[in-house]
């Protein structure tokens, strides 16, 4: 493990314990058809080759330091049934109007954003966290710290979104979920099993467990974000009582519905949330 990288991790809030970012490769970005800059991405986490793409505003200036919003998939690779957040995010130019760095990182399997219990080519979560977040705070010109690292998602990246930032509150500042299924509390629905394995590792990251056991750990702030609803509206208004239950500050709106999908017009209002100060 080289020094000068672990003293970077402490110093973002980052475990170095088990690092394997040395073993992952990056390749030199490319752009797309789409404008995106492209890195495939071997990582000993992940199953094969993934990729990471990086949206930056337009006018960005050197020197200058940008927030970073992570735009999280509800598909494995590369696929697009419910549509690409990214592009979403270019074409309503949020990355201008908000002056921020969007990035959409791949994994090999169906995303849950957790470590699978045995098999070590399904660690999501230590990917994320030590390889991707790693290489893009040293590659662009991120803000430092867990107050510049935004989450956005919905269904299966709503649930990961929270879980990532009540499993590591320094580490990231907000997390916006949309049409989530935020109460599940038993492993094997919507395809969790591939990447938990066992009720005992889903409970790790089951989203009621973690604000029952830690109420104030996002402080006094609104830091988790709830929104409208395609096929979660139920989910979404058993949280928001939970979450008044339990006395943790929140952003909330019930409605409008649309579908369930990434170009349903629930972005743009996700996005200015987030990036409120």
């Amino acid at each position: 493990m080289k020094p000068i990288l672990v003293v970077y991790l402490i110093a973002c809030g980052l475990s170095a314990v088990g690092l394997a970012d040395d073993l992952s490769q990056f390749s030199v970005a490319t752009t797309d058809d789409q404008g995106f800059l492209v890195h495939e991405v071997a990582s000993p986490f992940q199953s094969g080759k993934t990729r990471l793409r990086v949206l930056m505003p337009n006018d960005h200036v050197s020197g200058n330091r940008y927030p970073v919003i992570y735009v999280l998939p509800v598909e494995p690779l590369g696929a697009n049934r419910y549509g690409d957040g990214l592009l979403e995010i270019k074409n309503r130019e949020l990355h201008n109007k908000h002056r921020a760095i969007f990035v959409a990182p791949e994994f090999s399997h169906l995303p849950w954003f957790a470590d699978h219990p045995t098999d070590p080519t399904i660690r999501q979560e230590r990917y994320f966290l030590e390889v991707v977040v790693p290489f893009v705070d040293r590659t662009y010109p991120t803000k430092a710290g867990g107050a510049g690292r935004l989450l956005l998602g919905f269904s299966k990246s709503g649930w990961g979104a929270w879980s990532l930032l009540l499993r590591h509150p320094t580490l990231f500042d907000k997390a916006a979920a949309w049409d989530a299924p935020l109460m599940m509390e038993q492993v094997g629905k919507f395809g969790s099993g591939i990447v938990f394995k066992t009720q005992a590792n889903f409970e790790k990251y089951q989203i009621t467990r973690l604000l029952r056991e830690k109420p104030k750990a996002l402080g006094e702030r609104k830091r988790l974000i709830l929104l409208g609803y395609g096929g979660f509206r139920e989910d979404h208004q058993r949280m928001h009582t939970l979450l008044d239950e339990l006395s943790i500050a929140h952003e909330f709106r019930d409605g409008s519905e649309r579908k369930h999908d990434w170009h349903s017009g629930w972005v743009p209002e996700a996005v200015d949330l987030l990036m409120v100060e």
